[in-house]
């Protein structure tokens, strides 16, 4: 490829008229039209004379330029004068005389709009004349992209001037030079990506980053600099980018500074220097590569991209660093087999084979031995491929293919954007469109095109593909999947929609995100990287879920609030099934995702073998217990060990019944095992600490004696716990015998306080169960500690009846043996007494009816207080006990599913009424379960993520979750219809 030279090229003296030789162009489009005609009709006086002399061969040429770009048209009839002194001049007088004119118009601005007037006339005039020179061939492709770039660095740099010029008049700045008020200024500019690299194609944005020093002999007041700035650049941008009724000049963007989301537009030094060391990302140091200082205090800017230069290039590459150069590649690349190479539609930017990657090709290994090798630190694509060869890492073969492509497609993009100055780089997709393009692109016919881009194309694909070629491959998604820069990569979103994400825009804001390091977990260079590499991985995982949307935003939370990342990247990465794991979690059961996030080493616990084993029983986790809290020293670091432990292991219990490894029945028998063995530990450290301060009670000793749900071994993640502690002691035992002795009663109120204490405050830990102890003798105008002999009194002659159906699944969990053995004792001959059945049934249904008003539903999905749910099935149970213990001691099974199928056994229900009251329990027991590890509040069944409606159609054995909901309402009517029939109202109406 020809790299002809500024001075080549800009000659000041032949002129344009004498060079313009466009390739022979089809005939104009639109009919009979001349519009060359009708810019000379527009044009009067002089210029008129001077188009109309223009050489025929000229007239011919310009004919099908104007026909065929109806922005260049639109130039030329606003200013047939600017059409007219373009043709005469020679390029580089022209161009020099119109900055020229635009920095005295400039330095007569009275007013921002009078200034914006003259910046606009100056792109117009400036651009018309590098349309022309490089359709007519005057310019080759790197004089057109280094002339844009002049016109942006002039059009940035006399705003500035400008905008402080005026700050100076206002009394705000003070200028060390007033004829340069921007020389020491302190006011930073950067031009990056292709502006920096003076790269610009035809209809390029500008992405600039703005910084700013303090020097406080410039400011007014040098606390008022973030304002100042701040303000400055909001007005700068305005200059260049608002539209008037004379166009724009470029659009700006400043998105590539730091971390865009939370910065304000310009940024202090200190501060921009603070983040490239602590949260700079790779891609980040890739794009740093083609920093220029464009304009402002020019040695201040070159001395930050001096100061960053460490940033930019490590003198030494780690492994993982290089692992996230292959990670960006793989983020941007697109797996063969998938997509096809095209021309009707195709992205020659960002679409397979096109510019992109050929910039990419080089920047990647220009950060891999830059930091060696200063001679491959260069800003241009085709210089840093010509430093690559004479490094040796590339072939000569390979830059001038790659060269030669690059002047194809930029050359292609330049035609694709002078059409209709829109900042386009795809390829008409239409037949007649394309049909357009390719005689403005000067083929003659769309087949010479499609040849031409199809052969350019495939030779990049080709060189970029092997480019890290034994990467690993983490995703088999397709398509491209690009998350650095300022913008939402087309392709990309086009990908995320395919993988089923319905908000890809969201999903990509929330990516980049972690990578500018805003969370603990991404705050290190190591967990971005590693969490680079996952992308792929997890955003394919995630769109096989049933919502992919609501997936990913519980895993955004997740990684939110994750206190680290390194350690459960590095394990996620390591294993795929962990990763499928946590994400099937993550879309079915929020409450327990959050907390995975707040406890990540329990992402440990996930993959180990036990996990998928036998589920524990209570002497597997008393033993497991022991272990811990043997390494415990004080008993508050043992109240800790244990609330760490019980939290830890619930979660995994949650993780186990919703990946399937364990049924909802054996998670509630898990949540029993496992607080049946706290409980009776921390009974065990509360009595000993309460020894300790108080001394021990003659003959004393204590029993817990379990209640409700944890009573009849059928609690859930968040069920509270009933409990009753009962002691006993020694007749004449009068109090404690130690330094702080208490009498008996208050000895063991107190105890019951610290156990409640121990099991439910608060601490750095959290809590392991709230307490509920108003099921001992006398509800809540009842002492905490209940006296045996107090306790079998109340019960054989004050207890009510619910009190008595409460009792119905009472457990003792600990104490000493003699004791325990008289509370059973006790509760057996209780239960086991004659009832009167009328009055059991009206105290039961006065009890149904009282706590529906209390703390009823009308809600299906309330399983467990809505009528004809669980209540309605444990007050038939313990009913049908109470009234046929007598007789049947054996229906008193604590469980309320065991107590059925004893009543059954017994003949004392039918085996349909047992069949229908047993499933129904068993329903609604799945439901809740998955409910209470899955959701922290109400289920809205409307609102529920797809993975949890799907999690509760499969563990109620329903096809669809759809299913679920007619079941529910047909299986509540049928227990309120037992009900009704098995505890009739009483004769009286009562």
């Amino acid at each position: 490829m020809t790299r002809a030279t500024d001075d080549e090229c800009l000659s000041h003296e032949t002129p344009l008229k004498a060079r313009f030789n466009p390739v022979a162009l089809p005939p104009p489009q639109g009919g009979d039209r001349d519009h060359f005609a009708d810019v000379v009709a527009a044009a009067d006086g002089e210029a008129t004379e001077t188009l109309e002399a223009l050489p025929q061969a000229v007239r011919d040429g310009l004919k099908p330029v104007l026909a065929g770009s109806p922005y260049i048209f639109g130039l030329c009839l606003r200013e047939p004068t600017s059409l007219a002194e373009t043709m005469e001049a020679a390029p580089g007088a022209r161009l020099d005389a119109l900055q020229a004119r635009a920095e005295a118009e400039m330095r007569e601005a009275a007013d921002m709009a009078a200034a914006m007037k003259a910046l606009r006339r100056y792109k117009n005039d400036a651009a018309l004349l590098i349309a022309l020179a490089d359709i007519g061939g005057a310019f080759p492709l790197l004089v057109v992209t280094c002339e844009l770039t002049r016109i942006a660095d002039a059009a940035l740099q006399l705003s500035i001037d400008w905008l402080l010029r005026r700050a100076a008049t206002q009394g705000k700045f003070i200028p060390a030079d007033p004829d340069q008020p921007s020389k020491g200024s302190g006011l930073i500019v950067l031009a990056m990506g292709k502006h920096g690299a003076r790269e610009l194609n035809f209809s390029s944005d500008i992405d600039i980053i703005v910084f700013y020093e303090t020097f406080p002999e410039r400011l007014k007041d040098p606390a008022d600099a973030p304002v100042f700035f701040v303000r400055l650049t909001r007005d700068l941008v305005k200059l260049m980018q608002e539209r008037t009724a004379d166009g724009y000049v470029f659009r700006t963007d400043l998105r590539l500074r730091p971390d865009p989301g939370a910065t304000a537009v310009a940024i202090s030094v200190p501060g921009a220097l603070n983040y490239y060391e602590s949260l700079g990302q790779n891609w980040e140091r890739a794009a740093m590569i083609k920093a220029r200082a464009c304009a402002g205090d020019i040695p201040a800017g070159e001395g930050f991209i001096g100061e960053i230069r460490p940033f930019v290039w490590r003198k030494y590459m780690d492994f993982a660093a290089i692992a996230d150069t292959q990670a960006m590649k793989r983020q941007i690349h697109r797996h063969k087999g998938h997509g096809k190479i095209a021309v009707a539609g195709h992205n020659i930017k960002l679409g397979r084979g096109g510019i992109r990657e050929i910039e990419f090709f080089a920047q990647t290994q220009q950060l891999i031995g830059g930091g060696r090798d200063p001679h491959l630190r260069t800003r241009a694509t085709l210089e840093a491929l010509d430093a690559l060869v004479d490094a040796g890492w590339i072939d000569a073969s390979v830059r001038d293919d790659l060269e030669g492509a690059y002047d194809t497609l930029r050359t292609i993009e330049h035609r694709l954007q002078q059409i209709s100055d829109e900042q386009t780089h795809t390829l008409p997709s239409e037949p007649d469109a394309l049909a357009r393009f390719a005689a403005f692109c000067g083929f003659e016919t769309v087949a010479a095109l499609e040849e031409k881009v199809i052969a350019t194309l495939k030779i990049v694909e080709y060189h970029y593909a092997n480019l890290f070629e034994s990467a690993e491959s983490l995703s088999d998604a397709g398509g491209s999947l690009v998350f650095t820069g300022d913008s939402d990569d087309p392709e990309t979103v086009d990908t995320l929609q395919r993988m089923k994400f319905e908000k890809a825009p969201e999903v990509i804001a929330a990516i980049r995100g972690w990578h500018f390091g805003r969370f603990p977990a991404t705050r290190s260079t190591r967990s971005r990287e590693l969490l680079t590499e996952l992308t792929p991985r997890l955003l394919e995982t995630v769109g096989h879920t049933q919502n992919p949307d609501a997936t990913f935003i519980a895993l955004d939370r997740f990684i939110r609030h994750l206190p680290a990342g390194v350690q459960i990247f590095s394990l996620l990465r390591a294993n795929p099934q962990l990763l499928d794991m946590l994400v099937e979690i993550l879309g079915a059961a929020p409450r327990l995702a959050e907390t995975l996030s707040r406890r990540p080493r329990l992402i440990d616990a996930l993959i180990d073998p036990a996990f998928s084993g036998t589920l524990p029983d209570r002497a597997a986790f008393t033993q497991h217990l022991d272990r811990v809290l043997g390494e415990a020293g004080i008993y508050e670091e043992t109240l800790d060990q244990a609330r760490a432990f019980g939290q830890e292991q619930m979660a995994l219990i949650g993780a186990r019944m919703l990946t399937g490894s364990i049924p909802p029945e054996a998670a509630a028998e898990g949540y029993t095992a496992l607080a049946d063995a706290l409980l009776e530990r921390l009974h065990v450290e509360a009595a000993q600490a309460f020894v300790a301060q108080h001394g021990r009670v003659a003959g004393g000793n204590s029993a817990l004696v379990a209640m409700g749900r944890l009573g009849g071994r059928e609690m859930t993640a968040t069920s509270d716990i009933d409990l009753i502690l009962i002691y006993d002691a020694d007749e004449d035992a009068r109090e404690s015998d130690g330094k702080r002795p208490l009498a008996t009663a208050p000895y063991y109120v107190r105890l019951a306080q610290r156990l409640i204490s121990a099991i439910s405050a608060q601490t750095a830990f959290g809590s392991l169960y709230e307490v509920d102890m108003r099921l001992r003798p006398s509800g809540q105008a009842g002492m905490l500690a209940t006296r045996i002999d107090s306790f079998e009194q109340y019960q054989a002659k004050e207890a009510w009846t619910w009190e008595h159906m409460a009792l119905t699944k009472a457990r003792v969990l600990s104490g000493k043996p003699d004791l325990k053995a008289r509370i059973e004792s006790c509760i057996h001959d209780v239960l086991c007494s004659p009832r009167d059945t009328t009055k059991i049934a009206r105290d039961v249904r006065d009890m149904r009816e009282r706590i529906h008003r209390e703390k009823g539903s009308d809600d299906i999905w309330h399983v467990k207080a809505v009528r004809g749910g669980i209540t309605d099935v444990e007050f038939i149970a313990q009913y049908l006990a109470l009234v046929h213990a007598d007789a049947h001691p054996q229906v008193l099974a604590v469980n309320t599913q065991a107590t059925l199928a004893a009543l059954k056994d017994a003949g004392v229900l039918s085996g349909d009424d047992a069949e229908a009251l047993m499933n129904a329990g068993a329903l609604y027991a799945r439901i809740l379960q998955v409910l209470r590890v899955s959701t922290g509040g109400a289920f809205d069944p409307a609102a529920a993520p797809r993975g949890l409606q799907g999690l509760l159609a499969k563990v109620t054995d329903e096809p669809s979750f759809d299913r679920l909901a007619p079941r529910l309402e047909k299986t509540q009517a049928e227990v309120i219809g037992i009900f009704d029939r098995l505890i009739p109202p009483s004769a009286d109406g009562d």
